[in-house]
């Protein structure tokens, strides 16, 4: 299994606009609702982490809160109609849906949907609750995390297990999306933080944040692998299909959400823990944060680096692009915690740097994807 084999949706490449005729001639034979994976609900991740970074940011912004709040309503929107096409796609094509678990590459993307409601609850507590005030706000968050969070424990056992015992995979095989269903827990350890404060003092917060850690633990090290993994397959194989490449930058998430977990971990740790555990936790997510920030760096540098070698090849649009996001995102609320922590200016303006990257990939990604839905590119089998 090669990554060219890797699971995209072309996009239309003609330059003239598309009537109602022309969309449905295309779409004759393509079955409705027939092609909806997992990897739909990339948009949702990507789409929210802009409101989560946007209220994460070290220092203060005009109409940032509204910015926030209205991309926050957006991800909810695309939570609800992903979450509707999905259990339409299982419903009328339920033996294509079973199949997506024994795919080499989507199988992946199941972590998707886990960090996806996530996300969104964080986003509810951090700006929602500007709308819809924060009594629902935590309610609506208790309820995606919990979900999200078995979800994504059920991911980061049974993906895996099928890949070792089911999947085709070559020597050449690793690529990004290796990581997607092994990176929720962190996604449950960082977003978990801000529920801890809410629980009964005592057992029930104690047991909250070290599960989180637990979490913590658990996509790191496997992280670790599959980045191994990753790199020695570039270094012997080489970049591989198009296609791929964008999901080099999910090697971002883990390093920017592990940073990010430290640091909002790190913040309630001493409350619940006391000294000298607590306060141990808390310096940790400096100690620990600013060696990986550098990685992160290290890697962004490759990212962008092997996008745009690619990109002047030709780099076909498709879902995968909505790795530019998420990644991204975590980076840009890890290195928002570090400036927090630390007061530094150069850490502040690097948030704010890549918070404007951020926007700019979020926006990109966001119209093609919408151009894609319009025209039926994106609704067709891969």
């Amino acid at each position: 299994m090669t990554t060219a084999r890797l699971a995209t949706t072309g996009e239309h490449t003609g330059r003239g606009p598309r009537d109602g005729s022309t969309w449905l001639r295309e779409l004759e034979g393509a079955p409705a609702l027939g092609f909806i994976g997992p990897n739909w609900f990339a948009s949702v991740m990507g789409t929210g982490i802009v409101a989560v970074a946007a209220a994460s940011l070290p220092f203060t912004v005009p109409g940032i809160t509204g910015l926030a709040v209205a991309v926050w309503v957006l991800a909810l929107a695309l939570l609800v109609v992903v979450v509707v096409a999905t259990a339409g796609h299982w419903r009328l094509h339920g033996e294509v849906a079973r199949g997506h678990l024994d795919d080499p590459v989507m199988s992946h993307f199941y972590g998707a949907p886990a960090m996806g409601l996530m996300t969104v609850g964080a986003g509810g507590v951090l700006v929602g609750h500007h709308l819809i005030g924060m009594t629902a706000a935590l309610t609506l968050d208790w309820v995606l995390w919990t979900s999200g969070t078995l979800l994504g424990l059920t991911t980061a056992v049974l993906v895996p297990i099928r890949a070792f015992t089911a999947h085709e995979v070559q020597e050449d095989s690793a690529f990004g999306g290796w990581l997607m269903p092994v990176v929720p827990p962190m996604v449950s350890a960082a977003t978990g933080a801000a529920l801890v404060p809410h629980l009964p003092a005592g057992q029930a917060q104690q047991t909250m944040l070290l599960a989180c850690y637990m979490f913590f633990g658990l996509t790191l090290l496997c992280s670790v692998v599959m980045i191994v993994l990753i790199w020695n397959r570039l270094l012997h194989h080489g970049v591989g299909a198009a296609g791929a490449v964008p999901t080099l930058w999910i090697v971002l998430g883990p390093i920017g959400q592990s940073i990010t977990a430290a640091h909002h971990l790190g913040t309630v740790a001493p409350g619940v823990l006391g000294t000298p555990y607590g306060t141990a936790f808390h310096a940790f997510a400096l100690v620990y944060g600013v060696p990986l920030w550098g990685f992160a760096m290290l890697w962004l540098a490759i990212a962008v680096t092997l996008t745009a070698r690619t990109a002047r090849q030709g780099l076909p649009f498709s879902l995968t692009w909505w790795s530019f996001t998420f990644p991204v995102g975590t980076v840009v609320t890890g290195t928002s915690g570090l400036a927090q922590l630390t007061g530094n200016h150069v850490l502040q303006v690097a948030a704010g740097a890549l918070f404007v990257l951020l926007l700019g990939a979020w926006a990109l990604v966001a119209v093609r994807t919408a151009r894609g839905v319009h025209t039926g590119s994106l609704l067709k089998k891969p």
